[in-house]
Formats: structure tokens, C-alpha cells, sequence
């Protein structure tokens, strides 16, 4: 929705009736008329205030949760400057948020964002999962994240591989699997492939994130299958890494050129 009018009873109705609000007005009315309906970050609704020259798009509220996304888009399509001023977007780093949206789960102890985003503008903060029964106690700074469904694709490559590689591997995977594209909740790879452009294009091409999992996480996975990476000191990456953001191998590795993929679920 673009909302034009500096109704208060409108602005209300329209933050409560549509996911997103896009306000065409100055950031200080947008406060004003906002402000009233606001509750908590994790449910209210993300507002962007875009000026009536549409040269800038503001997240004013939910930039983690919708709004610096939408700025983003208004940017692509419209050419509007993103006005980002969250801590961790604006540096470049991840966030929780961001996180548990690439994982395809959701935050169960809220409060730890603000803690965990510190963390995360100072340091890669490690993703571990733990499978169950467990009991886990743990400390307001640590974020405890339920996946929800999807696939979780688990990459390996050869050093300098090409994203249309990566892209043609994960195709021809998934298919093998009786699975779409739509099907894919994240990609997972090791971290020593973080410099690799080719990687990261596919992603970007297929529109999914990269979780990139430490060696501690990766030689915490029992794969099906040995790897050339022991000579890394990994038990492997493909499989490995499908198998620490999933509950089962759904496909063991298979090697397409210069790309192995592995699918967990």
C-alpha cells in the first residue's frame, strides 16, 4: 500500500489492515501518526516514509523485520536512496533476524536480539544446532532458534567455480530429490568458502541466503559418505553441513563438475 494522507484514523486502520505501510510524508509526521498504534518490534507493522520528491526511503519501524527489505525494493524499482540506520545493515554485518529468516526459523527467547545483534557488529557469531531429547539451559545472550520446513541445501566447490555451476548443481539436485527451487529453506557451506564469488551469485541468482558453518559445527555431523575435505581436517562439507541445519539427509552428496550438493530436510 502507498498511503498518502496524513489522516491519524487512517494511518491507524492501514497499519493494523496491510503487512507493510509505505507513507509518502516526512519522517516527523510519520512518527507522530505512528506512534499511537506501536506495541513491540517483533509484531508491528514496518513503515517506510518515502518524501513527495521520492528521493529517499526511510525505515521508520521494522527494519529488521520487513522495512529495510522494502527500501531496498523501492531502491531497485524506483531508484530511491535506502536510508538504512540499523546497527548491523548499515555495517554490513548480519543480524539475528536476518539469521533465523536464512535459516527458515523463528526467535523463541526475543529478548537475546539485542545482546546477540551486538555480538554480531563485533564478531561471526557460531550457529550450532542440537538435536533432541535435550534439556539446553542458557544465558540471555544466547538466541534459541525453531526451524520451521524447507530444504536445507549443503554446498561444496572447487576453488574459482562459477555461479552458473552452483546455480546448474542445486537445479539438477533438487530435481533428483522431487523438490523445486521453492523448496529451498537455506544454503549451507563451510566457512572457508566465504570468499567465493561464485557461491554467493547463486544465491543471490536463486534468492536464497548462505550460512557459512564453522569447523566445531562441521565435524559435529556424522556424514554417509567420506570426503576429500579430511585433508582439510573436516569430515566433509556438503553433507556435513546440510545435516547441522536439518534433521535428515534427504539425499546424500553427489558431485556435478566442480560442485557437490547435498540435501537435508
Amino acid at each position: 500500500m502507498v498511503y498518502r494522507k496524513d489522516d491519524p484514523e487512517e494511518t491507524l486502520e492501514s497499519l493494523e489492515k496491510f503487512d507493510m505501510v509505505v507513507a509518502v510524508m516526512a519522517v516527523g509526521i510519520v512518527v507522530r501518526l505512528i506512534c499511537p498504534a506501536l506495541r513491540d518490534k517483533w509484531t508491528d507493522r514496518p513503515v517506510v516514509a518515502v518524501d513527495a520528491s521520492l528521493q529517499s526511503a526511510v525505515p521508520v519501524v521494522g527494519g529488521h523485520h520487513g522495512a529495510n527489505d522494502l527500501a531496498y525494493h523501492l531502491s531497485e524499482k524506483l531508484g530511491l536512496y535506502p536510508a538504512i540506520t540499523t546497527a548491523t545493515d548499515a555495517a554490513e554485518r548480519p543480524s539475528l533476524e536476518g539469521t533465523a529468516e536464512s535459516l527458515g526459523a523463528r526467535v523463541v527467547n526475543r529478548d537475546s536480539s539485542k545482546d546477540v545483534n551486538l555480538a554480531f557488529l563485533r564478531e561471526d557469531v557460531p550457529i550450532i544446532r542440537l538435536a533432541g531429547p535435550k534439556v539446553v539451559l542458557v544465558d540471555e545472550d544466547v538466541a534459541v532458534l525453531k526451524r520451521r520446513g524447507g530444504v536445507v541445501v549443503g554446498l561444496g566447490a572447487r576453488r574459482g567455480v562459477d555461479s552458473s555451476e552452483v546455480a546448474e548443481a542445486v537445479a539438477k539436485a533438487l530435481e533428483s530429490a522431487g523438490k523445486r527451487l521453492d523448496d529451498i529453506r537455506v544454503i549451507a557451506t563451510a566457512w572457508i568458502k566465504k570468499d567465493e564469488i561464485g557461491i554467493t551469485k547463486a544465491a543471490e541468482k536463486l534468492g536464497c541466503q548462505v550460512v557459512y558453518l564453522d569447523e566445531k559445527v562441521l565435524n559435529a555431523q556424522s556424514p554417509t559418505t567420506e570426503s576429500r575435505a579430511s585433508s582439510l581436517g573436516l569430515v566433509g562439507v556438503a553433507e556435513p553441513a546440510a545435516l547441522a541445519l536439518s534433521e535428515r539427509l534427504i539425499m546424500p552428496k553427489r558431485v556435478y563438475g566442480r560442485v557437490t550438493v547435498a540435501l537435508g530436510e
